[in-house]
């Protein structure tokens, strides 16, 4: 007999506990480029803050911690200014390739 699992009784999926490292979040960030998708960019940024600490990050990249938490949460649009602060203060840069067909 098969057995019905409830979805809410699953956990919650958190990314931030599969970045232990630069390489990690290097390959996240890649794969998320590759949607064209700046709302998920948006997000994926905000797992790798959260991942380092939300706070050091706000630090360094000079944005509040309270505007970075709603510049990155999902659905958002932030300015290119913003996405090149965060990159630069989580220490990873963003690079263009030639574009396949």
């Amino acid at each position: 007999m098969t057995r019905k699992i409830n979805v809410a009784d699953l956990p919650d999926f958190d990314m931030t506990e599969h970045l232990p490292d630069d390489e990690a979040i290097a390959e996240y960030l890649t794969v998320v480029l590759e949607e064209n998708d700046p709302a998920l960019l948006a997000a994926a940024l905000g797992d790798i803050a959260r991942a380092r600490g939300m706070t050091e990050i706000a630090k360094a990249s000079g944005i509040g911690r309270e505007a970075l938490y709603k510049a990155l949460r999902p659905n958002a649009q932030p300015r290119f200014e913003t996405i090149a602060r965060v990159c630069a203060a989580l220490g990873v840069k963003l690079v263009a390739q030639v574009a396949h067909a």
